[in-house]
């Protein structure tokens, strides 16, 4: 079996799920495919124009310290992103697809997110997408062309509908076959499902 884990950039509770999963899989001696999609569809049925986090105020103060709790366990430096809350992972998630085929994939996911939830740094920007593709030895210019061809800006949107139709409606999430975990904290349930 496999697990899919589909995250999205924005989603705090990704980034240590991000970080921890593939070291997780490979352990457990499971197949792992790499699911980037976007929340906002997923939100914007539900009729939230922000992140819940930020709606409801109390859960967002206390996502904050649970945050702070599972990045310290796991090592983890976290600092909350200076620009708005959720950063737009738009792009990210573009280049992301194209990765989720090649080598490369996994190592920007988890530079992304260290750039989102540990540098401070505005992942909506291309210069900091560009930059974190340069240093892992890519040519930024080339993935970044592949990222928003016509063809990819459908698949990431058809892989949102997938998920959708699955029943998906948050991330970090993991699938093994039909089954769906939800949450950081189900990661090892996942699995051990597998």
């Amino acid at each position: 079996m496999q697990v899919e884990f589909w995250f999205e950039f924005a989603s705090t509770y990704s980034y240590p799920a991000a970080m921890r999963v593939e070291r997780l899989a490979r352990a457990a001696g499971v197949d792992l495919v790499w699911r980037p999609f976007l929340l906002g569809p997923i939100f914007g049925a539900q009729g939230w124009n922000d992140s819940p986090f930020n709606i409801y105020p109390a859960k967002g103060a206390n996502m904050w310290r649970d945050l702070e709790r599972i990045c310290d366990d796991e090592g983890l430096t976290l600092t909350r992103p200076p620009v708005s809350f959720p950063q737009n992972g738009l792009h990210a998630a573009r280049i992301a697809l194209v990765g989720a085929d090649e080598i490369w994939g996994p190592e920007f996911v988890r530079s992304v997110y260290r750039a989102n939830f540990a540098e401070q740094k505005d992942i909506s920007d291309m210069a900091v997408l560009a930059a974190i593709l340069t240093a892992q030895g890519l040519d930024a210019g080339d993935v970044m062309a592949r990222a928003t061809t016509s063809e990819n800006k459908e698949r990431l949107k058809a892989q949102t509908a997938e998920g959708i139709a699955r029943g998906l409606y948050g991330a970090p999430s993991f699938f093994v076959g039909d089954e769906l975990f939800w949450g950081n904290d189900r990661l090892e349930a996942a699995l051990k499902w597998a």
